[in-house]
């Protein structure tokens, strides 16, 4: 073993989609890489590419006691300098099934809150450190067909906007990055009329590039941003009407 020092990362939602893509991207380039999600299978698929450089942790964030499952997973990889949340979910819901909206807001609000206060709280403890989530392009603007996962999303992309200004208060080296992808195949992605779709792959190479850069936020794949401007620029007058 090399006396340098070896980057250690969590990726929350490994089980798939672009959260094991990243998980193997992050181990090609050297990381020790801690993986949570609830199928735990799917996670000791990972850990048996590099058994030396996956430590496993199958919880829901939805029922469990996030911090402590993270506070444990950090102390088996020995330091953390880099949290992922790539967990999220929605579906369409154009009946507004209550059932359907909390399922979602416990996951992409209550979970996420309690996981990014956790990493932030961290990293400033520590000094420094990196915090990414994945969000998406749909938290720009309301949504008739799934109101819950655009309005969580929105939530998502503004607490993420305040920890960059506690980071940058605090003068640290703490980085905090939103990641906004438009179309990505996986589970996630439904509904008709989808385009610029990307592999889980491609999106994961790019939102790799976007963390070494230390960006505070990135859209994936590039172009989106385009699709981003046109968001934010439609008068609501139009907006309402689609």
């Amino acid at each position: 073993m090399s006396n340098l020092y070896i980057k250690k990362a969590i990726v929350i939602g490994a089980t798939s989609g672009i959260g094991n893509a990243l998980s193997r991207i992050l181990v090609a380039h050297d990381y020790v890489v801690g993986v949570t999600g609830r199928r735990k299978l799917e996670l000791y698929a990972l850990k048996n590419i590099n058994p030396e450089r996956f430590a496993v942790s199958a919880f829901d964030c939805t029922t469990e006691n996030n911090s402590e499952k993270l506070t444990d997973l950090v102390n088996d990889l020995g330091g953390l300098d880099l949290l992922i949340l790539s967990s999220g979910t929605g579906d369409l819901n154009d009946q507004l099934d209550f059932d359907i909206e909390h399922k979602t807001n416990l996951l992409n609000v209550n979970a996420f809150t309690e996981i990014v206060d956790w990493a932030f709280n961290y990293f400033e403890k520590q000094g420094k450190g990196h915090l990414v989530a994945i969000s998406s392009i749909a938290g720009i603007r309301g949504s008739r067909m799934a109101p819950a996962y655009n309005a969580s999303k929105a939530y998502q992309i503004n607490y993420l906007e305040g920890l960059r200004q506690k980071a940058t208060k605090s003068k640290k080296p703490i980085y905090v990055t939103d990641i906004r992808p438009g179309f990505v195949d996986t589970a996630m992605a439904k509904g008709d009329g989808q385009f610029w779709v990307a592999s889980k792959e491609k999106a994961a190479k790019q939102i790799f590039g976007i963390i070494k850069r230390k960006k505070g936020i990135g859209y994936v794949t590039k172009r989106w941003w385009l699709i981003g401007k046109l968001l934010r620029t439609l008068p609501n007058s139009f907006y309402k009407r689609m």
